[in-house]
């Protein structure tokens, strides 16, 4: 059995898909590109598709990842354009590696995220992020299933600081304004509960009156393993890749007779 793991974004319009709408699309992706699945047992047998920490509901992402379980071999790169071939544009299958280490859950532990206020002015911004970064702790409410839960948000922030326009992710404003308009960048480490960039937003707003007029436009930029040291996160499929190099510098003939 091969195991392929995947790379996808939201972008656009299509940031507003459910976990569970693009559940649904990749799996008639897989049927329409007759990619050999591998199933699980039972009653109800369904593709083996695993999904690692999904962002919410109307946040944009470059960094989404899933693994999938094969019952014959197929080469990545190529499996890759059937797949995004026939996704949605804005569910775009990005990059593709066979799975050859453990643990890709594992791997992510942090994520960079961009948030675009609109009707802030970067001076205001950066004040509530000097504010929110010299704070200790900085406790913000969440409505949970079980009632209102209040947590610190401080504590998960690796890092948070007010960007240049000309230094924003994408070039095409999702809302083109005239307006004054803000962009942080934020480093947040996955911990339990989960601090979430609505949630450094009601810290900003606890720690220094920051009310964006309308809601941010969020957009997760990379998730992978934090570096402590350089305060970076990892890209979550490179050890796959090392090891796929690895193994064809072991093997020359490898490549020349790999699946197509």
């Amino acid at each position: 059995m091969q195991r392929i793991r995947l790379r996808y974004t939201k972008r656009g319009r299509l940031r507003f898909t459910s976990h569970r709408d693009f559940q649904r699309a990749f799996e008639r992706a897989l049927r329409r590109a007759e990619v050999p699945m591998a199933y699980s047992a039972g009653f109800t047998p369904h593709p083996k598709v695993s999904y690692a920490n999904a962002a919410p509901t109307g946040t944009g992402s470059e960094a989404e990842y899933l693994e999938i379980a094969l019952t014959a071999p197929r080469d990545p790169e190529q499996l890759r354009a059937l797949l995004d071939e026939s996704l949605p544009t804005g569910l775009d299958i990005t990059d593709a590696v066979e799975a050859r280490t453990s643990g890709l859950a594992d791997r992510l532990t942090a994520s960079v995220w961009e948030l675009r206020l609109d009707g802030v002015p970067p001076e205001e911004a950066r004040r509530a992020a000097d504010a929110f970064n010299a704070a200790e702790t900085v406790e913000v409410q969440r409505l949970a299933k079980n009632g209102v839960r209040t947590f610190d948000a401080r504590s998960a922030v690796a890092s948070l600081e007010v960007r240049d326009l000309t230094e924003t992710h994408s070039s095409q404003a999702d809302r083109p304004t005239d307006q004054p308009c803000a962009i942080l960048r934020l480093v947040v480490r996955h911990v339990t509960p989960a601090v979430r960039p609505d949630d450094v937003l009601s810290g900003l707003r606890a720690v220094a009156d920051l009310a964006p007029p309308v809601p941010a436009a969020v957009t997760r930029l990379a998730q992978g393993l934090f570096d402590e040291e350089t305060g970076t996160v990892t890209d979550p499929l490179a050890p796959d890749r090392e090891a796929a190099e690895a193994h064809s510098t072991a093997d020359p003939t490898a490549a020349a007779t790999a699946p197509a």
